[in-house]
């Protein structure tokens, strides 16, 4: 086992919304996704361009679904580090990856994140950013790309209120996207004040949508 992700002492309490009870949060997810969710998390591990070899860290990574997808992409060589201020998320995750060698998990705030500097390859979070407090938000981005070397790409997704269609605005609502997509409306602006450049938007279903951007 790697030793990237660490309780250092830049480590600092979780603020905002912490999640709880992991397996009900991977049964509500699997609806939040219609059953698409391990296709549409492929396609943002496409959009981030993962390659093997390379070293990613997945923050607020939950029950770990995510980053035991990347820790395939990036194979034997490379390393997956999940952070989540969740004790019982990390926990589940923890157990769920044990015969997965390069992925490993460490308790830790996504504004106060337990790990190196100038060292990950790519950063990642999903359905994050609206559990913390608006103050926190970019401060979590710039700990992100603190963690990220030069160069390092950045991945932040979220939920959103499909733009058409009568049939999937009213279950957007009903599942509470629309709530999601209200409390973080703007992600660019977001990633360009952490110190991002090269952000381009794009989305893998109508109610989900991400940016991808670069640390300069």
């Amino acid at each position: 086992m790697h030793a990237l992700v660490h309780a250092a002492s830049h480590s600092a309490a979780a603020q905002g919304h912490v999640l709880g009870s992991p397996r009900l949060y991977d049964l509500t997810t699997e609806i939040f996704f219609f059953g698409r969710r391990g296709a549409t998390y492929q396609t943002l591990i496409a959009a981030a361009g993962v390659q093997a070899g390379e070293r990613v860290l997945d923050v607020g990574c939950g029950t770990g679904y995510f980053a035991r997808l990347i820790a395939h992409a990036v194979g034997p060589d490379g390393l997956v580090a999940g952070v989540d201020p969740s004790e019982s998320m990390i926990i589940y995750a923890r157990r769920k990856a044990e015969a997965i060698a390069n992925c490993e998990f460490q308790v830790g705030a996504a504004q106060a994140l337990p790990v190196p500097g100038d060292h990950f390859d790519v950063a990642t979070t999903s359905l994050v950013l609206h559990h913390l407090p608006e103050n926190l938000r970019a401060r979590a981005l710039r700990e992100m790309a603190r963690a990220l070397r030069p160069g390092g790409r950045l991945l932040v997704a979220e939920a959103q209120l499909p733009k058409q269609g009568w049939g999937w605005q009213l279950l957007a609502r009903a599942h509470g996207f629309d709530r999601m997509a209200r409390q973080v409306p703007h992600l660019g602006p977001l990633a360009a004040a952490a110190g991002f450049g090269e952000i381009q938007a794009g989305e893998v279903a109508p109610w989900f949508r991400y940016i991808t951007a670069v640390k300069v």
